[in-house]
């Protein structure tokens, strides 16, 4: 009988052409069995310091996984939740727990010879459409508009836009030249093409401000706004909403389920945000999307970092009614295109989940070892 024999977090360092060329960081979770049988698992650690933490805490807890039958998953990932309780249900004991859970996720599809979306019940949505996930950095509106609309005529059904990002577009700072933005956008892709905004994390928006500037976005068809404001202003989001027929989206900052049911109660978010590499993995993403069924919201995968997240947040996605659309990074970068044999990218603006065993990505151990964190 198969058992767990290994389990080693490895981090990787990479330049992300989708943000202008920033390096970017992640941890992965590699877990092989006595038959060589591997899965793979990733937190979205980002910060070097963190990566290590979370390198530290994978290594403690692999007493709780070495000689442990694979298919065993849902109570091994129990045990790892008891344990990393003493320190914390958020932030790096959730990394933690994140890419060892997806990670145990992929090593019972591929022991069991069942894909990710079949354990999940099967795939409610055959498809998903997919747009854009990009951030503005060129200093001219002209060039990020051209280069936005080229994504709607390869495909994509449009584009969400990470504003306040690195680079010298400066979108998000000023509220004419925003607006003229969003105008020019939509003059050049049509009136079907989404087009989302999602404020960075170096912006601070004020309730007023971000009500003026999303009913104004409105008025060129905005579909949603992203993380408007901070997480815990939920007066200001209920101000936004109050004036707003804008979908509001948010929820990126959660970390447990306990956190996302609070945010769906206080009724200030239509499409919740998620990360299976920080929220607990597939299993804690699997009780968020209870809880939007239940109120009948939408939720969206954060899928912004390697092939890993996307494999499991595409079968999450098509595991439910209440995904609207699947985001994809148009440029061609390390974690997608060089780290499996097969990337992922849409067919005529769609994209289906994975059907081979696992997750249903191959991942190349050279590309790991190329980016490693040194």
């Amino acid at each position: 009988m198969s058992k767990i024999a290994k389990v080693e977090p490895i981090s990787v360092s990479y330049p992300e052409p989708n943000d202008n060329g920033a390096i970017r960081n992640l941890t992965l979770c590699r877990i092989e069995t006595t038959d060589g049988i591997v899965g793979w698992g990733e937190a979205i650690s980002m910060w070097p310091e963190a990566c290590r933490a979370t390198e530290i805490v994978i290594s403690g807890m692999s007493d709780l996984l070495i000689g442990r039958d694979p298919l065993d998953n849902g109570v091994i990932i129990r045990d790892v939740a008891a344990r990393s309780w003493w320190y914390g249900p958020e932030g790096i004991a959730a990394f933690a727990r994140s890419a060892i859970d997806i990670a145990l996720w992929d090593l019972r599809g591929k022991v069991s010879g069942q894909s990710l979306v079949t354990m999940l019940g099967g795939a409610v949505q055959s498809k998903i459409p997919v747009i854009a996930s990009t951030h503005a950095f060129s200093a001219s509106l002209e060039d990020e508009v051209k280069k936005h609309a080229k994504y709607v005529e390869q495909g994509f059904h449009g584009f969400k836009i990470g504003l306040g990002k690195k680079g010298d577009a400066r979108i998000g700072y000023e509220f004419d030249r925003d607006v003229n933005f969003m105008k020019m956008l939509r003059e050049s892709v049509g009136p079907k093409a989404d087009i989302m905004f999602d404020r960075g994390q170096h912006l601070r928006w004020d309730a007023s401000y971000a009500t003026r500037l999303t009913m104004a976005f409105e008025e060129y068809g905005l579909r949603w706004i992203e993380e408007p404001l901070e997480p815990w202003d939920l007066q200001g989001f209920r101000q936004l909403r109050s004036h707003c027929t804008t979908l509001v989206a948010t929820g990126e900052r959660c970390w447990t389920t306990d956190q996302y049911r609070r945010l769906i109660e206080s009724g200030i978010v239509d499409v919740v945000g998620c990360d299976p590499g920080r929220v607990g993995g597939i299993t804690g993403f699997r009780e968020l999307i209870g809880l939007v069924e239940q109120s009948q919201l939408w939720f969206n995968a954060h899928a912004w970092s390697s092939a890993i997240i996307t494999a499991a947040s595409l079968a999450l996605s098509a595991s439910s009614s209440r995904s609207l659309l699947f985001e994809l990074k148009p440029i061609d970068n390390p974690m997608q295109n060089e780290l499996v044999e097969e990337p992922f990218w849409h067919v005529d603006g769609y994209i289906s989940a994975p059907n081979r065993p696992g997750l249903g990505v191959e991942v190349k151990d050279s590309v790991v070892q190329k980016y490693r964190m040194p």
